[in-house]
C-alpha cells in the first residue's frame, strides 16, 4: 500500500505525465488511429474484421506493461458481444472509483484533408489528427497515466477500476450485460470519472453536467413500387419528398428550428440555467465561431448563454442521411418512388429515450398525406443524462486542479451529445458524484472529417484526473 502524502508537486506530476504522453502515449494513440475500429452499428462484420479487438489487444499490451503494483487487467469477451477491457488496481481509501473510457470509433466521414484521414494519423500544430484519438481511445491512456504519477510521488488513492468498452458509439447496448457479469467485482462505486466527453475551450478544466439523449430512426415515404416519369406522374402522383417535407413540419418549424410538440420539453433545472449563462460569459461567440459556417451563414441565436441552454438542454432535429435521391448527375426526369431520410431528434436530459421514440413514432405515422405508406423505424432511442449536486469535495478539487495545471478556475455546461453510459452508470451507482469531462473542444470535430486530439490539453487532464484522485482519497 502507499504512505499517505498529503501534498501533491504538481509541477513533477505535470513533468511525468507530459513525458510519458511524448515518451509512449502518443506514439500507442498513433497505431490506435491507424485501426479502423467502427463500432458494430457502422461495422456489422466487425468481429470477423477484427478491428476492434486489435484496439483492444493494443491497449492491453500497453497497460500490462505498465509498472503499477497489483495491477489486474482482463480483456473480457461475453458471447456475442464487443470486448471489455477491465482493470483493477487496489488502494488506500476504503472506496472504489470507477474510470471509464471506449475504443470503438465512429464511421469515416467524407471531407478530410488530403494529407489526412481517419486512419491516416498526423500530428500537426500541436493536435494528433485522425479518428478516435480524442473520442476516446486517450481514456485508458490518461487514466493510467494518473495512477502512474499518483504512484511515484507516493500519493494514497482509492481502489480503482476500469471500464473500457468497445459499443459505446452504437448505444453501449453491450454494457449493461458487462456492469451485470462485473457487478460483484465492482463493488460499490462512489466516483465516476468519465473521459469521453467536451470541453468549451482548451485552457481550463470542464465539468459536463448533462447529456441531451437521442431519438433516432428512418422516416420512410412511400408512393409508388417503381419510378416514373415525372412529366407523366407530376401533378398526380403526389411527391414522396413533399409529403416527407409535410410530416417533419409537424415536428419542426422550418422557419426557426423549433420543436413543435411539448412532450419533447422538460423544465430546466434553476441550476444549468444559471450554469448555461456562466459558461456563455466565458465562452462568449467562441460557441459558435467555432463552427465552420459556409458563406454568410449565421447562427441561430446571438446569445451566448442561449446557445448553451439550445445545444444542451432543448430538442432540435438533424437529418444525417437519405435514401432514394440519387447522386445529381445521375437524376432524370423521374418521379422517385421512395425518400426516406434519418432523422436524429436529440432531446433534453430528463427525458426518457423509449419514451420519445414512441412519441416520435406516432407523430409521423399518424394519417399519411395522400394514403402514403409511411414508416417511421427506430434505431436508437437512449435517456439523458443529469449529474446529481456536486459534493463540496469534488468542486473544491476541480478547481484546485484546473488552476494547478491550466492557471484557470474550472467551469461547467452540459453537452449536447448523447453518451448511454452515463445514464447507465448513474442508474447502477445512484450515491456516485460523477467527473464527466473530455478534450472534444472547439474544431476538435468528432464524429466528423479532420478530428484531433489536443495533446497539451489531454496531458493537463491527466494531469486533473491524478489530483482529483488524490483529492477524493481525503475528503
Amino acid at each position: 500500500m502507499l504512505a499517505a502524502v498529503t501534498t501533491l508537486n504538481s509541477d513533477a506530476l505535470s513533468q511525468r505525465v507530459s513525458s510519458q504522453w511524448d515518451r509512449e502515449i502518443v506514439p500507442q494513440l498513433i497505431e490506435y488511429i491507424r485501426l479502423p475500429a467502427k463500432s458494430p452499428h457502422f461495422d456489422p462484420q466487425w468481429h470477423s474484421n477484427g478491428h476492434i479487438d486489435a484496439a483492444v489487444a493494443l491497449a492491453e499490451r500497453w497497460c500490462r506493461a505498465q509498472p503499477i503494483a497489483g495491477l489486474r487487467l482482463e480483456a473480457l469477451r461475453l458471447e456475442g458481444r464487443t470486448p471489455l477491457l477491465f482493470f483493477e488496481v487496489p488502494g488506500d481509501a476504503a472506496r472504489t472509483v470507477l474510470l471509464y473510457g471506449h475504443l470503438d470509433k465512429q464511421p469515416e466521414m467524407v471531407g478530410w484533408r488530403d494529407h489526412a484521414g481517419p486512419w491516416t494519423p498526423v500530428i500537426e500544430g500541436g493536435k494528433l489528427y485522425g479518428r478516435g484519438g480524442a473520442d476516446d481511445g486517450y481514456a485508458v491512456f490518461a487514466s493510467l497515466s494518473a495512477l502512474l504519477g499518483l504512484h511515484a510521488q507516493n500519493i494514497s488513492h482509492a481502489r480503482c477500476v476500469g471500464l473500457i468498452e468497445c459499443c459505446e458509439e452504437s448505444g453501449s447496448y453491450d454494457l449493461p450485460a458487462y456492469l451485470a457479469a462485473l457487478s460483484s467485482r465492482i463493488g460499490k462505486v462512489d466516483l465516476v470519472i468519465g473521459l469521453d466527453s467536451g470541453c468549451g475551450n482548451y485552457d481550463q478544466l470542464w465539468m459536463t453536467t448533462s447529456l441531451r439523449g437521442l431519438a433516432a430512426g428512418t422516416l420512410s415515404v412511400e408512393v409508388l413500387t417503381e419510378g416514373v416519369h415525372s412529366g407523366d406522374a407530376s401533378g398526380v402522383v403526389p411527391s414522396s419528398f413533399r409529403i416527407a417535407r409535410r410530416l417533419l413540419e409537424r415536428l419542426e418549424d422550418a422557419s426557426d428550428g423549433r420543436i413543435l410538440p411539448r412532450d419533447f420539453y422538460v423544465a430546466i433545472p434553476e441550476e444549468r440555467l444559471q450554469q448555461a449563462e456562466q459558461a456563455g460569459q466565458i465562452l462568449g461567440d467562441t460557441i459558435w465561431t467555432k463552427f465552420p459556417f459556409a458563406g454568410g451563414t449565421r447562427p441561430m441565436v446571438s446569445s451566448p448563454g442561449e446557445a448553451v441552454l439550445n445545444r444542451t438542454w432543448r430538442p432540435f432535429l438533424s437529418v444525417t442521411g437519405a435514401d432514394g435521391l440519387p447522386a445529381i448527375k445521375d437524376a432524370g426526369n423521374v418521379l422517385r418512388p421512395r425518400t426516406a431520410l434519418k432523422l436524429s431528434l436529440r432531446i433534453p436530459p430528463l427525458l426518457e429515450g423509449e419514451l420519445a421514440v414512441r412519441e416520435l413514432k406516432r407523430i409521423l405515422e399518424a394519417d399519411p398525406p395522400h394514403g402514403a405508406k409511411v414508416t417511421f423505424t427506430a434505431d436508437q432511442g437512449a435517456t439523458g443524462w443529469n449529474a446529481p449536486a456536486t459534493a463540496p469535495w469534488l468542486r473544491a478539487a476541480v478547481n484546485e486542479a484546473s488552476q494547478a495545471y491550466y492557471g484557470k478556475p474550472a467551469a461547467m455546461m452540459g453537452e449536447g451529445g448523447t453518451i448511454p453510459f452515463m445514464a447507465m452508470l448513474g442508474k447502477q451507482f445512484p450515491q456516485a458524484q460523477f467527473l464527466i469531462t473530455g478534450v472534444l473542444g472547439p474544431h476538435s470535430n468528432a464524429h466528423g472529417p479532420n478530428e484531433f486530439l489536443h495533446i497539451e490539453c489531454a496531458k493537463k487532464l491527466t494531469c486533473c484526473v491524478a489530483h482529483v484522485l488524490a483529492a477524493h482519497a481525503s475528503s
